[in-house]
C-alpha cells in the first residue's frame, strides 16, 4: 500500500524525515525533491564494473546547463531523508520525462532504513537545459510486511554528497590494467578544429567555383 500526500505529512518526525520540507512539494501520494547545484560525469572511455571510475564535477550555474545525449549525468537530491518501517521509493516526474529527460529509471526502488540524500541518474535524449533547484523527481512510500532488517550497507547509507557506483566493492578487487580517460577538453578541441578544417575546405571550394 502506497502512503497519500496526507500521511506522508502525518508520520514526519517518525517513520519519515525529509529535511527541509516543503508543504508545496507534497502531492497527493508523493513528495517532490529538487536538484543540488552539483553534478558528477565519468571520464572513461569505457566504464568498468570491476574497478573505480575517474569523474568529474560540474557545478550548476545560475542560468543553467545544458544536458547532452549519449552521456549519464550523476546528481543527488537537495534534501536529506530517513525512512523508518517504510520502504522508500523514487520515480521521475511526468513534466521532466516530457522534456526527454530520463531520471532514476532503474534504480528507484530504495530500501528500509535509508538515510541520506539520494544520489539520481539523468538521461538526455536530446539536448536540454536544468537548473539547481528544479523538482526533479519525487519520493513516495510503500508499507512492508514481514520481519524488518534494516538497510545498513557500508557503499550509500549516510551520504551526503553524490556518488558514483560503487559496484566495484562488491567484487573485492581492482582489474590491473589502466582506463583510458575520455578527456572532455581535448574532445571539444579536435571538434572544433575539424569544424575549422571543413569551413575552410567549404571556403576553398566556393572560390573555386566562382574562379571557374
Amino acid at each position: 500500500m502506497i502512503l497519500s500526500g496526507h500521511e506522508i505529512q502525518e508520520r514526519l518526525g517518525s517513520d519519515i524525515r525529509i529535511s527541509p520540507f516543503q508543504e508545496d512539494c507534497l502531492n497527493p501520494n508523493s513528495y517532490n525533491l529538487t536538484l543540488h547545484n552539483e553534478l558528477l560525469v565519468y571520464e572513461e572511455v569505457v566504464l568498468d564494473a570491476k574497478q573505480p571510475n575517474r569523474f568529474r564535477r560540474i557545478v550548476i550555474p545560475e542560468e543553467g546547463i545544458i544536458l547532452s545525449p549519449g552521456q549519464i549525468y550523476l546528481g543527488r537530491t537537495m534534501e536529506y531523508t530517513e525512512t523508518r518501517n517504510l520502504v522508500p521509493m523514487i520515480e521521475g516526474r511526468s513534466s521532466v520525462a516530457r522534456l526527454g529527460l530520463f531520471v532514476h529509471c532503474a534504480s528507484g526502488f530504495g530500501d528500509v532504513g535509508f538515510c541520506g540524500h539520494w544520489t539520481i541518474e539523468m538521461f538526455a535524449v536530446q539536448p536540454v537545459r536544468i537548473y539547481a533547484g528544479l523538482r526533479i523527481c519525487q519520493i513516495f512510500f510503500h508499507e512492508i510486511t514481514g520481519d524488518i532488517r534494516e538497510y545498513c550497507s557500508e557503499k550509500y547509507q549516510h551520504n551526503h554528497d553524490v556518488q558514483p557506483s560503487l559496484l566495484y566493492k562488491e567484487h573485492g578487487f581492482v582489474r590491473e590494467y589502466e582506463q583510458l580517460e575520455l578527456n572532455f577538453g581535448s574532445l571539444a578541441a579536435s571538434c572544433t578544429e575539424t569544424r575549422s578544417i571543413s569551413d575552410n575546405s567549404q571556403d576553398d571550394l566556393s572560390k573555386t567555383a566562382v574562379t571557374v
